[in-house]
C-alpha cells in the first residue's frame, strides 16, 4: 500500500553534520532533507516540511529508528504521519531506508561534511530517482512515485 516511509540520518564528518532520508516503501522514491543540526526539534521541524505538501494518501505512516533525533514524533503524528519505530538493533525493518542510504554514500561517503544545500542534495535524490529498479520491472522511482500521484490525483 503506497503512502508509508521509513527515515533516518546519515551522518558526516565527526558527527557534526547530517541529512535526513526518508523512502517509500512502495515505488522506493528517495526524498534527502537537509538539516542544520541533529537535534530533534531541527530533524523533526525538517520532516514535516518536506511531507506537508504530499497528497493524505502518500502520508500513511513514518518507521524511523529508536533513536533520540526522532524525540518530538507526536510534533510529527499531528501533522497526519503517524510516526513508528523499529525495534532496537533490527535494520531489517526499515530495509528500504538502509539499502537506500547505502547507494547515498556513493555521493556522500563517510568522512566528509555534509551539506545543507537543498538544491545539491535534491540534485543527488533525482539521480538516485532516475536509477531503473529491477523492483518495478525496469522503472525509475520517480516514475513509480509519480504514478502513486496520479492515481492519488483520478480518485480525488
Amino acid at each position: 500500500m503506497p503512502g508509508h516511509w521509513e527515515g533516518d540520518l546519515v551522518i558526516g564528518k565527526a558527527g557534526k553534520t547530517a541529512v535526513a532520508t526518508l523512502v517509500e516503501r512502495t515505488s522506493r522514491f528517495l526524498i534527502l532533507i537537509p538539516l542544520t543540526g541533529r537535534d530533534s526539534l531541527t530533524v523533526t521541524q525538517a520532516i514535516i516540511a518536506a511531507v506537508g505538501d504530499l497528497p493524505a494518501t502518500i502520508r500513511r505512516s513514518l518507521t524511523w529508528d529508536c533513536g533520540s533525533k526522532m524525540a518530538l514524533h507526536s510534533d510529527v503524528t499531528a501533522t497526519g504521519l503517524p510516526v513508528y519505530f523499529a525495534h532496537p538493533h533490527s535494520p531489517w525493518e526499515r530495509g528500504s531506508n538502509e539499502n537506500l542510504n547505502r547507494i547515498v554514500r556513493e555521493y556522500l561517503p563517510k568522512g566528509v561534511e555534509i551539506t545543507s544545500d537543498p538544491t545539491y542534495l535534491a540534485a543527488i535524490a533525482a539521480e538516485i530517482n532516475d536509477r531503473p529498479r529491477k523492483l518495478h520491472h525496469w522503472k525509475k522511482p520517480s516514475e513509480a512515485f509519480a504514478e502513486l500521484l496520479q492515481a492519488d490525483a483520478s480518485t480525488a
